[in-house]
């Protein structure tokens, strides 16, 4: 190859961030264990939150925009009754309201084997959710500056409706004392589960907000892969999943010749008959000893340009690699 490695780790660490820090605090954490700068997160965490969050460390963050492109999964308890600034439980109280009495009956009977009428109305409604009014505490940026900047102000923050998909809602428990629901729910990339908390309470004729929320997917990462933040820093190192091996997990696989990988190592389009075993779209290339090459686009007639290009990880060897 004509190109030299790249020097420091490589991979992607799946952590399971505890209750506290900031989703940067654990980049920060993951940057002084492993001693390199090149580090970022698929998909922030509120602090209040737990669960996975995927860190690609060196030229994994190359891929950081495949791995937040997927689906998440929480675990979350929607406080009834008391509305809050932030919509969790770290906010300000906004407002306080008495739950009549046929909302506190139906949270009083979900211990029953059926889900009360009101309760499943309620969870239908967010199903069909096809957008979602981000929370005013969002780091989503409004004029060039970051939404719970403004908020924080004293601005009212009004953001537009994004579009979202709910994939999964399902009660899995409720308490009428103190008023809660608890639920389990799979979106798509863009939804705020600290909304679904607000949008769930008023679809119940009330107000609430989020005051337990774990992530036990993102994408194709579960929590039973991820290593506690405060484990030592030699188990964090050890637990780097290889660049090559999370390619293959978040995108489609193809091969590329030798001639192949010295056009993409060199940004160059990639002609039809050096991509092997392909599809029209992107995938991740590899080269024959299963290094990955790029990140790569495939047209209809069998044509490839590169998105994004990788220094090599490793010394290409013989084998098939992943695939």
């Amino acid at each position: 190859m004509t190109i030299a490695q790249a020097a420091g780790p490589h991979g992607v660490l799946i952590v399971d961030k505890p209750a506290g820090p900031t989703s940067h605090d654990v980049v920060s954490r993951v940057r002084r264990a492993l001693g390199t700068r090149e580090v970022g997160h698929a998909g922030t965490l509120d602090p209040m939150a737990t669960g996975v969050l995927v860190v690609a460390v060196g030229e994994a963050t190359k891929l950081l925009a495949w791995l937040t492109d997927h689906s998440k999964v929480y675990e979350t308890t929607v406080a009834l009754g008391v509305a809050t600034d932030t919509l969790d439980a770290v906010g300000r109280e906004t407002a306080r309201v008495a739950l009549d009495p046929g909302l506190l009956e139906a949270l009083a009977s979900c211990g029953t084997r059926e889900v009360h009428p009101r309760l499943e109305a309620a969870l239908a409604a967010e199903r069909a959710r096809t957008a979602q009014v981000p929370p005013a505490y969002s780091a989503i940026q409004k004029d060039g500056v970051r939404a719970y900047a403004l908020a924080r102000r004293g601005q009212d923050v009004q953001l537009p409706p994004r579009e979202v998909a709910v994939l999964s809602l399902v009660l899995t428990g409720c308490s009428a004392a103190p008023p809660s629901v608890s639920l389990a729910v799979e979106a798509t990339r863009g939804y705020y589960v600290r909304a679904l908390g607000r949008d769930l309470a008023a679809a119940l004729g009330t107000v609430g907000h989020i005051n337990a929320l774990r992530r036990t997917r993102s994408g194709c990462f579960t929590v039973e892969e991820a290593t506690p933040l405060d484990a030592p820093r030699e188990l964090l190192a050890t637990r780097l999943q290889a660049l090559e091996d999370v390619a293959a997990r978040v995108l489609p696989v193809a091969r590329l010749t030798q001639a192949g990988c010295v056009d993409a190592r060199h940004g160059r389009p990639v002609r039809p008959g050096d991509i092997v075993a392909r599809a029209p779209g992107i995938a991740a290339w590899f080269d024959p000893g299963g290094a990955i090459v790029a990140i790569g686009e495939t047209d209809q007639d069998g044509a490839g340009r590169v998105k994004r290009g990788f220094v090599l990880a490793r010394e290409s060897a013989p084998g098939p690699g992943p695939g």
